[in-house]
């Protein structure tokens, strides 16, 4: 009855130490060190860190032991069989190697013993870790069941080892006898625990990072594009809503430096959009750019505008552009006696960076659209007075002989800047085009006489194609000038369009092939088109040219197909 009594007794005081064990063991697995034990570990930093804190747990087993009969009943096998499991072999052996060590310096007559099984566990830690990577079970690794059957299999080695090494053999046998049944279930059950406690640490890790994730996607699913449009009050308030809906906070409002764009949620009957801020706290964002805080305890929060509302803490953001300027905020707020989950907190600043790249790209959209603006006005003050000047002259020169075809002239001129001056900005049809371009070309027509040849193929089906604004007129102004302008002979110039692998080729080709000849008067037109097409669709598109010297050069535009531009 004494010794059931003692057995008792001395799986009690075990049980404690293992209590202690792993509440430490808790403590750690909130501090990052604890991250590396949560996988198994491969990369040689982690099985570094695996290596100093199980050994850590091995030597602190052993003081947390308690001495019977010249011995001392640990959980020392925790820590070893725990390294070997999760880091390997090596680590196995090494987190083993140091804790029978530190045993061995503390003596007593199992000393040699407990140091030789202390460094079995740990290989037989590792070679259960090598065995299941060879089978690919390294899941299973991480298992409780594993990690007691293990520890049961290292505990009932060491007790062998004591019997066969410990001397003298009858004290040896009655210390195992005393202590074999409590040890090997107090470590099993301990190692099967803390196994229990890295698992779920790790699976409430990935339930917050499912959560953040599922938010995340959610709400950007939802907002996508909505600031491209433009940073107003509509437009955020439209953000605002579905932030609120998504993250369930009190209340959503987005401002800029001076004015609250929109609120939605709790206190929105006195916190209106059109005002101007009035919350310390957004000031404070916006001066420092920093993220402020106020959780109503550590930083008191007041609402400043009415004394009775129901918020209570505030958390501001600021939105970050270009050089990372702050140029608003976005505001969470909780009511009174509910502070922020950790999740919120952090999804609000992932928000903030969602909504500040989106404004960021809405404004890059607004100054490509006004860029190519820009160069369609550069194109078309390139092009006008110079063939104005060249109308003109040819206007002069056939008034008097020719007075019916100086009134053909005076029309196609007419279309011509009818046309140039109503081009849309961005986008227009191929039919368009061809309009403008022959209008041109019945000009030119006048001024060359008989020195020029116009031939226009382009398929019915594919008139209304759409193409950026004023994308043929420079190329074939440059055919005329830079080709068959300085021609002794006559010349000709082919318009065609054909349809190839669901692209749009439009092919401008003249018979003078002197562009190797004045490679830097393809100049200002051509590639100004050429950088306008790629910038709406990509860099397979665009202007190339060829040439057969004195013979012809052909400019081949690439489109794709029945494919609306964006604006830009």
């Amino acid at each position: 009855m004494l010794e059931q009594i003692n057995h008792l007794a001395l799986i009690g005081n075990l049980m404690q130490q293992m209590c202690i064990y792993l509440v430490i063991a808790y403590l750690l697995s909130k501090t990052p060190l604890f991250a590396p034990l949560m996988q198994v570990t491969v990369r040689l930093p982690d099985k570094l860190v695996c290596y100093v804190v199980f050994s850590g747990f091995c030597i602190m087993g052993t003081y947390f032991g308690f001495q019977i009969e010249g011995a001392i009943a640990n959980t020392r096998a925790i820590g070893a069989v725990l390294g070997g499991l999760l880091g390997g072999p090596l680590v196995g052996f090494l987190v083993g190697l140091t804790g029978g060590l530190h045993r061995y310096s503390l003596g007593g007559f199992t000393d040699s013993a407990c140091a030789v099984s202390t460094t079995v566990e740990g290989l037989l830690g590792g070679g259960f870790h090598a065995y299941l990577l060879r089978r690919n079970q390294a899941a299973r690794i991480l298992q409780p069941s594993v990690a007691l059957v293990t520890t049961l299999l290292a505990e009932a080695m060491q007790m062998v080892i004591i019997l066969l090494m410990a001397k003298p053999f009858d004290q040896a046998a009655r210390l195992v006898a005393h202590i074999a049944a409590p040890m090997i279930l107090t470590n099993a059950l301990g190692a099967a625990l803390f196994m229990r406690l890295i698992l779920d640490r790790r699976d409430t890790l990935e339930r917050y990072s499912i959560a953040f994730s599922e938010k995340a996607l959610r709400i950007a699913h939802r907002t996508v594009g909505i600031l491209m449009q433009g940073f107003d009050e509509q437009n955020c308030t439209r953000m605002a809503r579905v932030i609120q809906e998504e993250t369930g906070v009190g209340a959503v409002a987005i401002t800029d430096c001076e004015t609250v764009l929109a609120f939605v949620g709790i206190g929105a009957d006195h916190h209106r959009p059109g005002a101007p801020i009035s919350s310390p706290h957004t000031f404070d964002a916006i001066a420092r750019n920093e993220v402020v805080y106020a959780d109503g305890a550590a930083i008191p929060y007041a609402c400043a505008i009415a004394r009775d509302c129901k918020l209570g803490s505030s958390l501001v953001i600021p939105l970050r552009g270009e050089g990372n300027r702050v140029f608003g905020t976005i505001k969470l707020y909780e009511p009174k006696r509910k502070f922020f989950s950790s999740l919120n907190r952090t999804l609000g600043e992932g928000i903030a960076r969602l909504l500040s790249n989106q404004i960021l790209a809405g404004t890059i959209e607004e100054q490509k659209r006004l860029l190519a603006q820009s160069e369609i006005k550069l194109l078309q003050a390139q092009i006008n007075p110079h063939f104005l000047f060249n109308a003109l002259n040819t206007l002069a020169a056939v008034i008097r002989s020719d007075p019916d075809e100086a009134r053909r002239i005076v029309r196609y001129l007419s279309t011509f800047f009818r046309k140039s001056l109503k081009q849309p900005s961005t986008e227009t049809t191929l039919d368009d085009e061809l309009e403008h371009v022959e209008a041109y070309l019945r000009i030119e027509l006048a001024r060359f006489a008989d020195r020029l040849r116009i031939a226009i193929d382009v398929p019915a089906d594919l008139r209304q194609a759409p193409l950026p604004a004023f994308t043929l007129q420079p190329i074939v102004e440059n055919a005329i000038k830079h080709g068959i302008a300085q021609m002794i002979e006559p010349g000709r110039i082919d318009i065609r369009a054909a349809q190839r692998d669901g692209e749009l080729e439009i092919v401008v080709e003249d018979s003078a092939g002197l562009y190797p000849a004045t490679p830097a008067k393809d100049g200002l037109g051509m590639n100004l088109v050429d950088r306008r097409i790629k910038i709406r669709y990509g860099s397979a598109y665009g202007v190339s040219v060829t040439c057969e010297p004195e013979r012809w050069t052909r400019v081949a535009i690439r489109l794709p197909l029945e494919t609306k531009a964006v604006a830009c």
